[in-house]
């Protein structure tokens, strides 16, 4: 039986295009060929509707609120597993079995420290420089450290190469913020786990260690957990089109921070707090906000999302991590929660923005989150940077696997002049 194709009618004439089948949500025409049979492209501003891969990764169903890493429903891996193991389902195709995760959580004990050179690299930056770029440009120079990684070839140099990048980025994060606050650095604990190692680099002090609760150390690693992948976003993107060009995975992860960074990606949560300060500070009602945002003379920072045309499922569990925090005793009820907790309520009582299918994403209870455990404002997107790390490694490696994947390289509607004439200075 014949695979079914989509016929393309224009001009009177008509061009029969091959179906993508998926194994589930959204199919695809194949586009590749219409170029060479009729001279057009297809134009997709922001590619909206533009599959550029096949993966197998993450499965995101925006219509029903379901987003999935390799089939596992996120709330399910919130609720069980741990970031590491997250982390490993999503790099490496499988939850891991008990002596595998073992072993990889020994390598990244291995992989704690930071090569000393790469500190003076640190020592470089100005003490408020920002976090997003000291970030991308230390992966970038890890790379420099590790040359036999700079051509994976193998199930286990990529496997090492994971291990390194997860392990070491919460060092420079952890070590940035400590240099920024003119703070003596705090070295990894090999006995610690992954996200109770990272707050330990963050908070203690010589001879004074934070011990950071149960509670808190839970709701890192579900933050974590909700920031692992989502799909072809715009820095999961931005990793594979550098990647693309068989550029490293160091190389290719440090882009991806700089996509990450933006104000509209990761810096959106930055974004949220500000929005928040500004009602309880008086400067704008929580019913003037919603107003102007209605007017279109701003955006309304945390609702709406390119993907989901419903709540977010990751704002759900970010939300519940907060609430949590608070019954726990672990945290004091932020008056900025009251105020999110009241634009939202206004707004999914607004015909507005219940008609324009707009919803609280994950950015929106994210920063009250981070607060809860002392995470400075300016390190929200690195925050989510050290969560993205297991989408990032694992989108570069199903690229470098893939072996019909060509190099990325959008056309263009080209809308400027036609020829002209050099037209000598004397003359302009």
């Amino acid at each position: 039986m014949k695979e079914p194709l989509a016929t393309l009618s224009y001009d009177g004439k008509t061009v029969d295009l091959p179906l993508v089948r998926s194994t589930e949500g959204d199919c695809g025409i194949d586009v590749t060929s219409l170029r060479a049979k009729t001279g057009w492209i297809t134009f997709d501003p922001g590619f909206a509707n533009t599959g550029a891969c096949k993966s197998s990764i993450t499965h995101i169903d925006g219509e029903r609120g379901l987003l999935r890493y390799r089939g596992y429903p996120l709330e399910q891996l919130a609720e069980r597993a741990s970031f590491v193991e997250t982390a490993m389902l999503l790099m490496f195709g499988e939850l891991p079995a008990r002596d595998e995760l073992a072993e990889f959580r020994g390598m990244l004990r291995d992989q704690e420290l930071l090569h000393e050179g790469l500190l003076k690299h640190l020592d470089g930056f100005p003490p408020l420089g920002q976090p997003m770029a000291i970030l991308s440009a230390m992966i970038n120079a890890l790379g420099s450290y590790y040359p036999e990684l700079l051509n994976i070839r193998t199930d286990a140099e990529y496997r090492l190469a994971a291990a390194k990048i997860m392990s070491k980025v919460r060092t420079i994060a952890a070590f940035s913020f400590r240099t920024a606050d003119g703070l003596p650095l705090m070295y990894p604990n090999p006995h610690m786990d992954y996200c109770r190692n990272f707050l330990h680099m963050m908070f203690s002090v010589p001879f004074r260690l934070y011990e950071p609760p149960a509670p808190i150390v839970r709701a890192l690693s579900l933050f974590f957990i909700a920031h692992a992948d989502h799909g072809l976003d715009t820095s999961c993107a931005t990793v594979r089109m550098v990647g693309s060009s068989q550029a490293n995975l160091f190389a290719s992860i440090s882009a991806a921070i700089c996509a990450l960074w933006g104000r509209l990606h990761g810096g959106a949560g930055v974004g949220v707090m500000e929005m928040l300060e500004e009602v309880r500070g008086g400067r704008i009602t929580t019913q003037g906000l919603l107003e102007e945002a209605k007017a279109g003379r701003r955006r309304l920072m945390g609702f709406g999302q390119r993907v989901y045309k419903c709540y977010d499922p990751r704002a759900t569990l970010i939300r519940k991590a907060y609430e949590n925090l608070l019954s726990a005793g672990m945290a004091r009820r932020d008056p900025l929660f009251d105020i999110a907790l009241d634009i939202e309520g206004q707004a999914q009582n607004d015909d507005y923005f219940l008609e324009r299918r707009l919803f609280p994403n994950v950015n929106f209870y994210s920063g009250l989150l981070l607060k809860a455990i002392n995470i400075p404002v300016p390190m929200f997107p690195v925050m989510i940077a050290i969560g993205n790390m297991p989408g990032f490694i694992a989108h570069w490696h199903e690229e470098w696997k893939d072996t019909e994947m060509k190099i990325h390289r959008p056309r263009q509607v080209y809308t400027g002049k036609n020829q002209r004439d050099y037209t000598p200075m004397d003359k302009r």
